[in-house]
């Protein structure tokens, strides 16, 4: 593959994992947090695609991965990139296993000690993910606000997955660290899947 076809290959990718992730998040999870019993009875269907766009998520995870350290493989930082996101892509796979659990529970303790623990475990993937970040936007260098976006989503999302497990009351600075991860992830990384299909392997000899 050209490195344009590759450039664009991750750019589709990573939109992908936006919208399955979105969807995953906000209208499946989301609604079992609000009514868990509910959500796994009356509609099962949408827990179940849910779990499937979890799963959507972690092949273009894979693919983007690849796409990135064949496009960048000149560049001595990107095997350890590819790893940290390959790390977190196994991660989350494990992760997903503890959601088709919800629907064999029948009591809204038991549905939402699962989504817990797959919350739990997936917060450890964004731990490597962050590492991932901070290294793709040493190799990216330019758009310079890119990488900055890049840089800081790779710090916050260490620094919130430390902050979990270290704080005992984390839940009184959830937002504040939520605005503190989310802003720069959503303003970076959307910012890179657009370059990537618009100028990404451009200026690249194939």
């Amino acid at each position: 593959m050209t490195h344009r076809s590759l450039s664009i290959l991750a750019g589709i990718s990573y939109w992908i994992i936006f919208f399955a992730a979105i969807f995953a998040n906000f209208m499946m999870l989301e609604r079992i947090k609000a009514d868990p019993v509910a959500a796994v009875t009356d509609q099962h269907l949408l827990v179940r695609s849910g779990i499937v766009a979890f799963m959507v998520t972690v092949v273009f995870d894979v693919v983007v991965a690849w796409a990135l350290y064949v496009l960048f493989k000149d560049h001595a930082l990107a095997l350890p990139a590819m790893l940290f996101r390959m790390m977190h892509a196994a991660i989350m796979a494990v992760a997903v296993f503890a959601l088709p659990f919800v629907l064999l529970e029948r009591t809204a303790q038991a549905i939402l000690h699962q989504v817990e623990v797959f919350n739990t475990i997936w917060l450890i993937g964004l731990f490597f993910f962050g590492f991932h970040l901070l290294l793709l936007a040493r190799i990216l260098g330019r758009p310079r606000f890119i990488a900055i976006f890049l840089t800081i989503a790779g710090i916050m999302y260490a620094v919130d997955t430390c902050a979990h497990f270290l704080l005992a009351d984390y839940a009184a600075y959830a937002g504040t660290f939520l605005l503190l991860v989310a802003v720069p992830s959503i303003l970076g990384e959307m910012a890179f899947a657009v370059w990537l299909l618009v100028k990404g392997g451009k200026s690249a000899r194939t």
